[in-house]
C-alpha cells in the first residue's frame, strides 16, 4: 500500500474549464462528476463539478471541484503548486502554457541558487512555481 500527496483545487463554477486547461497543459486522463450524478439533480449546483481528477502520464494527479452555491468561494492564497525537476524542455513547456493568459509574478530565469525558476498565477487564479534544476549528466 502507498499514499500520495496531490493538490485539490476549489473553483467557483469553472472547475470544468480549469481542469480542461490543466489537461491541455499536462496531458493525461481527465474525469468529471457533477453534483447531479451524485443525486443533486434538482439543485442549482446540479451541473457544477463535485469532483474532477486529472491523472497524467508524468505521474501528477490534480483534483478539483466547484464550491456549492451555499458556500463562499475562498480563492487560493498563501500556497502555490510547485513543479520541479531536471527535464528542462518539459518544465519550460509547462511554464509557457501555465503562464499564458495569466500573470507572471517572477519571470522564468536563472536564479542565484543555480536553477531556473519562475512563478505565475494561471488564468484560473492558481499560483504555480516552476523550478528547473541542472541535469546531473551535464
Amino acid at each position: 500500500m502507498f499514499s500520495r500527496l496531490n493538490p485539490y483545487l476549489t473553483f467557483n463554477g469553472n472547475a470544468r474549464q480549469a481542469m480542461e486547461f490543466y489537461a491541455s497543459v499536462f496531458g493525461g486522463r481527465l474525469a468529471f462528476n457533477t453534483f447531479a450524478e451524485f443525486g443533486a439533480t434538482d439543485s442549482p449546483d446540479a451541473d457544477k463539478i463535485m469532483h474532477a481528477v486529472l491523472e497524467t502520464d508524468a505521474g501528477y494527479t490534480i483534483m478539483a471541484g466547484d464550491v456549492t452555491s451555499d458556500m463562499q468561494h475562498q480563492p487560493m492564497t498563501g500556497c502555490s503548486v510547485s513543479l520541479s525537476g531536471d527535464d528542462a524542455d518539459l518544465l519550460r513547456g509547462y511554464w509557457a502554457k501555465l503562464s499564458a493568459g495569466g500573470t507572471t509574478t517572477m519571470p522564468m530565469q536563472k536564479q542565484i541558487w543555480g536553477d531556473e525558476f519562475g512563478m505565475c498565477v494561471d488564468p484560473f487564479g492558481v499560483s504555480w512555481m516552476v523550478n528547473v534544476s541542472p541535469s546531473q549528466t551535464q
